[in-house]
């Protein structure tokens, strides 16, 4: 009993130094992933045109395939980020989970880096990188060197959260209780991946954990065995991210994900009897713990990708298996290409955006063409399908698209990101504007059909000659945007201004026939407005060419 008082005060310094060292740790990983959310940025603006281009040529070679997941994590510093946007870009059909298990296998490797990069020991020069970082995003007016800033700063902070998390480590390990738990997962691994996946669950952010586990070999707080473990238990814990994004999404999306899953507990469970041997292996790869601790993941990641790289056909498989497709038939999408999974790397939404806007130009394309064959042959049939495509794919794909952009524009994107946002924005109003004209045309050619109303033969060649050169010039401008062609651009902008001269002519001569009494009352109507409904045309493929020339 005399000891009781002893306990009274011991107790509370205990719990004190917990709280500190808990908060401590606690703020050096809210410091570490903003560090790591403001390296992911500028990494995103720096190379995110180059991460798209990347992902176009992603085809059924594994090799490049893997190649690309690779890269493109060790760019922006993010797995979950890169596993969210395939599985939006699965989702919407533009790849298959084949493509996707390879990308995967490649970013199990590029995923590595950042532990690599927090092993060094930087001292003081955390601090001259985040000066730097802050003199680029402050004394810099240019949004595009904005982004030197964020990766510098974002490396700053990685390794200042980083120092916070090994100093705290350095007190709780005083506390026996701590000592003992960190002791236990030394001795029995499970334990440690049983930690390490639900830390990663919780944290969303398989990086945080390995780079918390290099901090406590930092600070010399737990073995190579036990940080293995970790280790190992943080690669199916980073499984959630897909997991979560990819239920409320279609089977092939679910199937990508449970992918991911089957490559992450099949690589663990290859590893799990020999982790003992394979810790002796690592710890001659370096003389201190926190890079043995890195290459430790890094070692992991790469054979297990290499050893799973030949059966990726059977992983899609037994994907398919465990998540069948539904018999029932889904709701239809609207769009094709944009889905809000790839607002996580501003790129590829872009990019995706663009490729809507341009299917929507050739439905409006397709539109005119049939509208005005409607109006000179009579064919009520093509005159519906205009307005059933204005009804059911113009409006409603205009509507998604006009609030993806909105809502992407929110984002942090750089000063080209937000040029092309706006392009892409005000294309928009163009070529809704010319889906409206098309279906004017078009019941034009329902209203003439229905009232028989006469054209003349000289009316007809005219106004054949005339919506022609109109088709031609604005499909002309939608692949002059699609394919970025400054040159096809500045054609299209000459061929408007011929158009003008070809349009006033026409106009002159139907006057002409119109005072000779040549022309019907009826047809003087529906033939002057359907000349300017083409000219009108004309001049938002003009906006198309001179927005895409100015580019």
């Amino acid at each position: 009993m005399a000891n009781c008082p002893f306990l009274y005060i011991l107790a509370p310094m205990i719990l004190g130094v917990l709280m500190i060292g808990l908060v401590q740790i606690l703020g050096g990983l809210a410091l570490f992933l903003f560090g790591i959310s403001m390296l992911s940025s500028g990494m995103e603006k720096l190379a995110g045109d180059q991460i798209q281009k990347w992902l176009d040529r992603v085809t059924n070679n594994r090799i490049k395939s893997a190649a690309f997941g690779s890269a493109a994590t060790a760019l922006i510093q993010s797995s979950g980020l890169l596993m969210v946007t395939m599985i939006g870009l699965i989702n919407a059909n533009l790849m298959t989970v084949e493509q996707a298990i390879s990308v995967m296998l490649g970013q199990e490797i590029g995923t590595t880096l950042t532990a690599q990069i927090v092993a060094f020991e930087i001292g003081n020069f955390r601090l001259i990188l985040i000066i730097l970082g802050l003199g680029f995003l402050e004394f810099f007016p240019k949004r595009d060197w904005s982004k030197f800033g964020e990766i510098l700063m974002g490396l700053g902070i990685i390794f200042v959260g980083m120092s916070y998390m090994a100093s705290a480590l350095d007190a709780l390990v005083e506390i026996s209780w701590v000592a003992s738990a960190l002791s236990m997962m030394g001795q029995h691994p499970w334990l440690g991946i049983v930690a390490g996946m639900v830390a990663t669950s919780i944290t969303q952010s398989s990086t945080a954990v390995t780079s918390m586990v290099v901090a406590m070999g930092i600070s010399d707080t737990i073995t190579l065995k036990g940080a293995v473990g970790i280790i190992l238990g943080a690669n199916i814990g980073s499984c959630a991210t897909g997991l979560i994004a990819a239920l409320r999404l279609s089977p092939t999306a679910r199937q990508a994900s449970v992918a991911q899953i089957l490559i992450n507990v099949v690589g663990v469970l290859i590893f799990l009897p020999f982790i003992s041997q394979f810790a002796d292996l690592i710890q001659h790869t370096s003389a201190v713990l926190p890079r043995q601790i890195a290459n430790a993941h890094t070692a992991f990641n790469v054979v297990v990708s290499l050893l799973l790289f030949p059966f990726v056909r059977q992983i899609a498989q037994t994907a398919r298996r465990l998540v069948p497709a539904e018999l029932k038939e889904e709701k239809p999408k609207v769009t094709v290409y944009i889905d809000e999974m790839q607002y996580a790397v501003p790129a590829v939404a872009l990019n995706e955006a663009a490729r809507e806007l341009v299917r929507l130009g050739e439905v409006t394309a397709e539109m005119i063409e049939l509208s005005c064959q409607a109006l000179i042959e009579g064919d009520l049939s093509s005159a519906q399908r205009v307005l059933v495509l204005e009804r059911q794919v113009v409006d409603p794909v205009t509507k998604e698209l006009e609030r993806f952009i909105n809502t992407l524009m929110r984002s942090d994107l750089s000063h080209v990101q937000q040029k092309r946002s706006f392009q892409i924005k005000n294309l928009l109003t163009d070529i809704e504007r010319v889906g409206d004209m098309a279906e004017d045309i078009a019941q034009f050619a329902d209203e003439r059909a229905n009232a028989n109303v006469p054209f003349t033969t000289e009316a007809i060649q005219e106004l054949g000659q005339l919506w022609r050169c109109s088709h031609s010039i604005y499909s002309q401008s939608i692949k002059a945007f699609r394919d970025r062609n400054r040159e096809l651009a500045c054609e299209v902008c000459d061929a408007e201004k011929k158009f003008d001269s070809m349009y006033w002519k026409t106009r002159q001569m139907h006057i002409e026939r119109l005072e000779a009494g040549l022309c019907h009352p009826e047809a003087d109507v529906i033939f002057t407005e359907t000349l300017r409904l083409l000219e009108r045309i004309s001049d938002h493929a003009d906006n198309v060419g001179v927005s895409v020339s100015r580019s």
